[in-house]
């Protein structure tokens, strides 16, 4: 599928087709991940994976979160209603 790229600002872009964006699930918004295949001389675009909380966040860290919020529970509790 031929394609011509675009001055978008002071960048360059490339329109995907309708038919391709409806095949991934991808709307205005959503991000993508870009990559480079220099041996293949290839540009690469992907939709994100986008990682979970628990990949995200270290156990121990949010163990601790955990223990604050307990700990300081009655004073959160008064500031959320104010």
């Amino acid at each position: 599928m031929l394609r011509k790229i675009c001055a978008i600002g002071n960048s360059c872009g490339v329109s995907i087709p309708k038919e391709i964006l409806e095949k991934f699930h991808l709307t205005v918004g959503t991000q993508v991940e870009v990559k480079v295949d220099e041996k293949a001389k290839k540009i690469i675009i992907e939709p994100a994976v986008h990682k979970t909380p628990s990949e995200i966040i270290d156990r121990e860290f949010a163990a601790q979160v955990n223990d604050f919020i307990e700990h300081y529970k009655p004073a959160l509790k008064v500031l959320a209603q104010k």
